[in-house]
């Protein structure tokens, strides 16, 4: 059998990062090359991305990837507190730290304020106090320290530059 391709992100990590690992390996495996990859610790929780619930050590990794492989987070915090600003408005959730950008997105904008999938086309997520705003794919799990399981966020307009079409008389 191939290997699997396997991309995973997880505090303190950065960038998404990539490795394979055979078929027969189980996510306990997973987290031991991690732990020694990375100095993760070791009681630190693998998810699969956008799952509410750590996998379990004994399962193979082969029975939840995907002919394009697994994307996997690693993280020491079971949940992550998200507060979501928008309007003068906040909102709080527990996400898993696995949980995307987009899909916190898609739970503010459009289930809690009402949003239309155009307007909430026209916003984005950004750090509160800060100018970052994180691809829709990442983690929200990958923009904590690890010591603190909190992230605030703002909703604010994308702002996208609507010049001249460019032709001259």
């Amino acid at each position: 059998m191939t290997a699997i391709d396997l991309f995973y992100q997880g505090e303190g990590l950065g960038e998404i990062q990539h490795l394979e690992l055979e078929p027969d390996a189980t996510f306990a495996i997973l987290k031991l090359r991690l732990v020694e990859a990375h100095g993760i610790p070791h009681g630190a929780l693998l998810f699969l991305e956008d799952e509410d619930d750590p996998v379990e050590d004994a399962v193979l990794v082969i029975e939840r990837a995907s002919p394009a492989g697994l994307k996997v987070h690693v993280h020491r915090c079971r949940h992550v507190e998200v507060t979501v600003t928008f309007n003068a408005e906040t909102l709080e959730r527990r996400f898993s730290p696995s949980a995307t950008v987009a899909r916190v997105k898609r739970w503010a904008a459009e289930h809690k304020f009402g949003m239309t999938d155009e307007e909430a086309g026209e916003h984005v997520l950004q750090v509160a106090g800060a100018h970052d705003r994180p691809a829709p794919g990442t983690h929200i799990g990958a923009l904590t320290d690890g010591k603190v399981c909190g992230l605030a966020l703002d909703l604010v307009p994308d702002q996208r530059v609507n010049g001249a079409s460019g032709s001259a008389a």
